[in-house]
């Protein structure tokens, strides 16, 4: 996903820090020790525009990135979860904006200071940039999967992509709690509310997913959910 979490492995060998903090290497430590900023459901941290003054990590809650159209409509590239860094880029003004889908909590590092880090030591220069080139590669597997997937194709991935986000962090990916509305992932996914709707009805009632509330989707059917990810169920029911 376009919201990348830095590794803090970095060689402590290195004379890159002049504190002992700093030298054991862990970004993560700087950012910790700056004040949280609280983000309401619905408020932006930053406007596509603005100038990247601040790196920002998700520390609770969730933060979607999007563009605006010309013709006024939304387009989200991407949601950031705790763990998760937004605002990096190699320009000097953001290219999305920023707004929390959930009351959300954040560690904020000025932009100057990250790149004194990175000047300073390779390592963390090498891990933007992979992060840099993952929001790439994100963006393009995004184009692909507006641009041919079916409805139900593309919220079979989502789903997919939660599960194993879930794995990731030690908890159910069966299991799926959905920070974001039924519109958000509309936007997400270059559909109607509507369309969005009715396949949540369709993926409930092939028993592939169980809707314990609209919030909270359960998988019943790993197997059949990824034949649909990877349009293996052509001229069926789907």
């Amino acid at each position: 996903m376009l919201a990348m979490t830095l590794s803090p492995e970095i060689d402590a060998r290195r004379p890159h820090f002049d504190t002992a903090a700093e030298t054991e290497g862990v970004l993560d430590n700087r950012i910790r020790r700056t004040a949280p900023k609280v983000v309401h459901e619905r408020e932006h941290v930053f406007f596509e525009g603005d100038p990247i003054d601040h790196i920002y990590q998700v520390e609770k809650g969730t933060v979607c990135l999007y563009k605006t159209l010309l013709d006024g409509r939304r387009q989200i590239i991407d949601f950031a979860y705790p763990g998760d860094f937004i605002g990096l880029g190699a320009g000097d003004d953001h290219v999305f904006s920023a707004q929390a889908i959930t009351a959300t909590r954040l560690r904020c590092l000025p932009a100057n200071a990250l790149h004194e880090v990175a000047w300073r030591n390779p390592d963390i220069g090498m891990q933007l940039y992979r992060a840099l080139s993952d929001q790439l590669r994100a963006a393009r597997g995004l184009l692909l999967t507006v641009g041919q997937r079916t409805a139900t194709e593309r919220l079979a991935m989502l789903l997919l992509a939660l599960s194993q986000r879930n794995k990731r962090d030690g908890t159910d990916g069966a299991r799926i709690a959905l920070p974001m509305t039924r519109a958000d992932i509309a936007d997400f996914l270059s559909l109607t509310v509507e369309t969005v709707s009715r396949t949540f009805t369709k993926l409930r009632q092939s028993k592939i997913i169980d809707l314990a509330q609209s919030s909270l989707v359960v998988i019943r059917d790993y197997h059949a959910l990824e034949q649909l990810a990877a349009g293996e169920t052509k001229g069926k029911a789907f």
